[in-house]
């Protein structure tokens, strides 16, 4: 490969990775703050967990026969010889947070973070995508499980996204869901030259993923196969009605999913889809589950718990679907234009700043044609302008960009009161 060619491969993001870039980082930056507005709401604090974890951490979490773990994950050696990987997903993360800190139960924790997943970049999916999510452990009521799927929906319909469709099934537990697989398996036997290559391998290791397979072949099976609804143990039975009278209680729209069953392995009872038509295809907006076993699998006390995750990419591409949630640029409310030595405006951009003011100013003694370009450029609603008879009599000329130009003279100690008084109304082109 030729030198050129190299210098032109560093020069592009790595393929599934999308550089973030400010404009776009505006709509990020609102979405952000909404999803923790709700999750505060709902009385959960934000959590950060490493970008990477010991490797046995997602194995034994998340299961080798998922194909997260499988085929997606990122791992690699780190320099102490030590397996690690790339978090694939947010909630094995959270859950051994959780056991290392031991706080009191019930705990409840929000995240915003990065996952990595090798795997075909997609429409709003990259190999580096983002989640915001929420987990809750130590509360087996099913009420909770109706309050993570409400602050799911306010979340959804607080961006404005409507025609969305929430899918819910039960996957049993542990007293119900093996004597259902048995059947289930059984089932599949029946039908194996008729399941795709893939997954007629996989029937006694996973034959729940078949339900969730893609192929038309898999399909056609799935429909006649067992429900794992129709096998529910009475405590389970009496769980998942509870959370469907809740649903319906609050005005919570939802469709019962028999073939819904979830990729990660940890899922028990309740699991959830929230899913967006883009016409071409279904798009999954947010997803989770109850997950009652996993602090046990990881080593930990029995312990209940249900989260979900959301990515913001596709939840993006869904508002761009539907023309909601379009966050302009944020602009200056101030531009100082100094065509002084520009003492004067790095004074007064930080006296603005300091009260509070959103400034920019211009730099490089620039003219003031010049300066005025990039001030109309930048959005800001006012020109503070500083020239050699302004400096002289200590005062600023204010014009009204976004206006009919109107401008007024001032002494310069109380240019930031009447800014201030001014800049309730945001300048157009800003949030």
């Amino acid at each position: 490969m030729s030198d050129e060619a190299v210098s032109l491969e560093l020069l592009r993001a790595p393929v599934g990775t999308h550089d973030l870039m400010p404009g776009e980082s505006d709509r990020w930056i609102a979405l952000l703050a909404m999803f923790a507005r709700h999750a505060q709401l709902y009385g959960y604090g934000l959590i950060q967990t490493p970008l990477f974890e010991d490797v046995r951490l997602f194995k034994r979490g998340v299961g080798t026969e998922t194909e997260v773990v499988g085929k997606e994950m990122y791992e690699f050696e780190d320099r102490g010889g030590r397996a690690m990987a790339l978090r694939p997903e947010g909630t094995a993360s959270v859950v051994r947070a959780f056991l290392q800190a031991r706080p009191t139960p019930p705990f409840r924790a929000w995240y915003a973070a990065p996952i990595f997943r090798y795997e075909r970049p997609q429409a709003g999916r990259y190999r580096q995508h983002h989640q915001v999510g929420v987990e809750v452990l130590g509360i087996s009521d099913p009420d909770v499980d109706v309050e993570v799927l409400g602050l799911a929906i306010d979340y959804l319909t607080g961006l404005g996204l409507q025609g969305f469709t929430l899918r819910l099934n039960s996957l049993g537990d542990g007293a119900c869901r093996p004597q259902y697989l048995e059947a289930l398996k059984a089932y599949l036997h029946d039908h194996e030259r008729e399941l795709c290559d893939v997954h007629a391998e996989k029937i006694d290791r996973n034959p729940l993923r078949i339900l969730d397979c893609k192929t038309e072949s898999c399909r056609s099976v799935s429909v006649s196969a067992p429900s794992m609804a129709d096998a529910l143990c009475d405590d389970c039975a009496t769980h998942f009605e509870r959370v469907t009278e809740g649903l319906e209680a609050g005005g919570i729209s939802f469709l019962l999913d028999k073939r819904l069953v979830r990729g990660l392995d940890y899922y028990t009872r309740t699991c959830f889809e929230v899913t967006f038509d883009l016409g071409d295809g279904e798009l999954t907006l947010l997803a989770g589950g109850r997950y009652d076993g996993l602090v046990e699998v990881l080593g930990g006390p029995p312990t209940p718990g249900i989260g979900f995750g959301s990515g913001i990419e596709r939840v993006l591409l869904a508002c761009d679907q539907q023309g909601v949630f379009d966050i302009p640029s944020k602009s200056p409310v101030v531009y100082v234009v100094d065509t002084t030595d520009g003492r004067a405006a790095r004074d007064l951009v930080a006296e603005f700043r300091a009260g509070g003011i959103e400034a920019e100013r211009g730099y490089g003694n620039r003219s003031m044609k010049s300066q005025f370009k990039t001030a109309d450029r930048s959005g800001a609603r006012f020109a503070v302008v500083i020239g050699e008879r302004e400096l002289e009599a200590g005062t600023v000329t204010i014009r009204d960009l976004r206006g009919d130009d109107e401008q007024i003279v001032i002494v310069r100690s109380e240019a930031l009161k009447y800014l201030s008084d001014r800049s309730i109304t945001a300048p157009e082109g800003s949030s």
